[in-house]
């Protein structure tokens, strides 16, 4: 074709030439008589030339056309048999994304039933959107795993084509690594040596079976490994494939071990930290050690692991003893002592944070939670009055307008002759290097005083008997955290008792530690241990008067009635009391928490729950007889507390957060 297409132009050329030296010279010729004859025959020879000229133009162009007929089709043929044997799955879409063809290899791997005229979303889960970004989106179809990449082959008609790389290898082998992945988990007898030391030999051996029991039935149908490193502890190494199925059962050993029995008098609980998202088994240590520092924060009997940079939890439901560890309670309050006064005890080092060794503090200010009730302000106020004799100064920060302990302290501010209360803003003016913060009652930062002045101060101490929680206020010099203790105002008068002569209270302060104690323990019903009792005798040798305490609890008329209102709107729900409060009445906070606390008292209720409405939120107050964890149900809210006495607020409706209340109140239960 290319010797034909040559030819034919080199022809076409001689007779342009020929017809034009003709044409020239037939003129030329023409002009004198005796050449006329030689001029005719040059212009036959001319238009004989142009004849052929156009003949030739015509087979050419038809050749020309020919070939340009017969290249095209073989084009066609060649892209459809390239399409057809795309090395890779591909199909073509249309603008609606209708399926208009698909290769043989899609048909053969992805989808084997006739699919034209279908659109793709319905014959498999994918998105187109993320289809044509560079990186494509990963789908599976038929288990096959597959990264689909989309691009536009036609912009003028809407036409694309999709196709498919086949990761099911890649895929599987790293879904196969991740599973293989090694955990740390590490289990701990809650309580272990205080439990086993009032029991006979024989039935220590009896429950030394059991938990050995309790941790090969924990190990049973998984290749892990345990090593038991003490009596009350053990390590366990167990890959990912193993422990997403303890973690489904939501540690079913928690529940195993409570069935037994020590001595017929209590059961066994577990603490169990888990470390699944470390490199290696050093930095899975790591992470299992501090979950299980939270558990045991938390009042033990629960199991914590990280998910995503989030902690979570489950179990929590036991009521737990008074294990208050009286030795770790001694060296705090000594360790507290040396930090307001260093050199008042021999081999305490220094830990105020501004690295100025030596100084002490000049000024202390003391704060509780927002709202504080008798255990918050009366806490601060008996610390208040024992560390007035150690520092310069000494304040209690509260919001007398937004607090539930107004008749404390409007009794403090007439019985003492200097000032104990200030506003947050003048703790922020007092607020200096040379200033020590102490919380009580709290250590959720959301929750102080004031957020200001823990934001702004660079030497913090908490005292708290509420369960450890993961964000806590941070940085610290010093914490005691006990909830074995039952309440701020215990762990307070435990402190100042350990101090002995080295400071002291007076009757007043006694009476609002000994108030604090009375309202978390419900008079001495709740959460009430032997250390309680010790307690309170040390604030009675200390002069608190039981009938004053008394009357900070009474209530005007109008709180009354509405309390009355609220016990009275009250539903039994799966053994839980729920009421509604009228948010718009003054103390409704007051009312809300009395109610919560009297409903306790209607047979058939485990928990009670008041809600009531304040500007855009709904506060919801929780108590419970101990049979029912209202910490863990509130933290479901995004709240928290004690396990007896908690609290949520929630930025909806009422009628929105009963429904909340009532499906977490249906998990919790569920999950017992």
């Amino acid at each position: 074709m290319k010797k034909n297409k040559s030819f034919l132009m080199l022809l076409s050329a001689t007779m342009g030439v020929i017809s034009l030296t003709s044409l020239i010279g037939a003129f030329m010729l023409r002009s004198t008589e005796e050449k006329k004859g030689a001029g005719s025959v040059l212009i036959l020879i001319c238009v004989v030339s142009i004849l052929l000229l156009l003949l030739e133009a015509f087979i050419f162009r038809n050749q020309t056309a020919k070939y340009t007929t017969k290249l095209a089709s073989q084009l066609i043929r060649t892209q459809r048999d390239s399409m057809l044997h795309f090395p890779a799955p591909c199909v073509i879409l249309d603008s609606d994304e209708t399926i208009m063809w698909y290769n043989r290899l899609f048909e053969k791997q992805v989808y084997s039933e006739d699919s034209y005229g279908d659109h793709l979303e319905n014959i498999m889960n994918i998105d187109l959107e993320r289809a044509f970004e560079e990186d494509g989106c990963q789908i599976c179809v038929n288990k096959r795993y597959y990264i689909a990449k989309a691009v536009r082959t036609d912009l003028k008609n809407g036409l694309s084509m999709v196709y498919f790389k086949d990761i099911t290898d890649y895929t599987e082998l790293r879904y196969d690594a991740y599973q293989s992945h090694n955990s740390v988990i590490i289990i701990v007898i809650d309580n272990y040596d205080a439990m086993m030391s009032d029991i006979r030999d024989t039935e220590k051996a009896h429950v030394a079976v059991e938990i050995e029991k309790l941790m090969e039935s924990f190990l049973e149908g998984t290749n892990a490994i345990a090593k038991k490193i003490s009596d009350d502890r053990f390590y366990v190494f167990m890959e990912e494939r193993y422990l997403s199925r303890k973690i489904e059962n939501r540690f079913r050993i928690l529940e195993e071990a409570r069935q037994i029995r020590i001595g017929g008098k209590s059961n066994v609980t577990l603490s169990i930290g888990v470390g699944r998202e470390g490199k290696g088994l050093d930095e899975c240590e790591k992470l299992a050690k501090q979950a299980l520092e939270l558990c045991q924060g938390r009042g033990g009997d629960q199991a914590a692991y990280r998910d995503n940079g989030e902690f979570r939890f489950f179990g929590g439901v036991s009521t737990g003893a008074d294990n208050n560890n009286r030795v770790k309670i001694r060296v705090f309050a000594e360790t507290l002592l040396e930090i307001i006064r260093p050199g008042s005890i021999e081999s305490i080092g220094n830990y105020r944070a501004d690295g100025d060794a030596g100084q002490g503090f000049r000024r202390v200010l003391i704060m509780g939670h927002r709202f504080g009730d008798l255990d918050s302000v009366g806490s601060a106020t008996g610390l208040c009055c024992a560390l007035r004799k150690l520092v310069s100064e000494c304040y209690v920060v509260v919001d007398k307008e937004k607090n539930l302990a107004r008749s404390l302290i409007d009794y403090i501010d007439y019985n003492e002759d200097l000032p104990y209360y200030i506003t947050p803003q003048q703790g922020l003016d007092r607020l200096d290097s040379d200033t020590l913060v102490i919380v009580v009652d709290t250590h959720n930062p959301e929750l102080v005083e004031s957020r200001e002045m823990i934001e702004r101060a660079k030497n913090i101490v908490v005292i708290d008997h509420h369960r450890r929680m993961v964000n806590g206020i941070e940085p610290l010099i010093a914490q005691c955290l006990e909830p074995g203790a039952s309440s701020a105002a215990e762990l307070v008068t435990e402190i100042i008792e350990l101090w002995g002569d080295r400071t002291t209270i007076n009757a007043y302060a006694a009476e609002a530690l000994l108030s604090g104690i009375m309202l978390d323990t419900k008079y001495f019903v709740m959460k009430t241990g032997v250390t309680t009792f010790e307690t309170a005798a040390f604030l009675k040798k200390m002069g608190a008067d039981t009938i004053a305490v008394k009357q900070m609890f009474a209530n005007s008329i109008e709180t009354y009635h509405e309390k009355s209102k609220v016990i009275n709107s009250a539903e039994i729900y799966r053994g839980c009391a729920i009421a509604r409060a009228d948010g718009s009445f003054a103390n409704v906070r007051v009312a809300a928490s009395q109610a919560a606390d009297e409903m306790l008292g209607i047979t058939g209720v485990y928990a009670s729950f008041v809600m009531y409405k304040q500007g855009d939120s709904v506060n919801i107050s929780a108590r419970s007889m101990g049979k029912f964890n209202v910490q863990v149900i509130m933290e479901a809210l995004g709240g928290g507390g004690h396990l007896t006495m908690a609290a949520a607020q929630l930025k909806t409706d009422i009628e929105s957060a009963d429904r909340q209340l009532r499906e977490v109140i249906d998990d919790f239960i569920k999950n017992m």
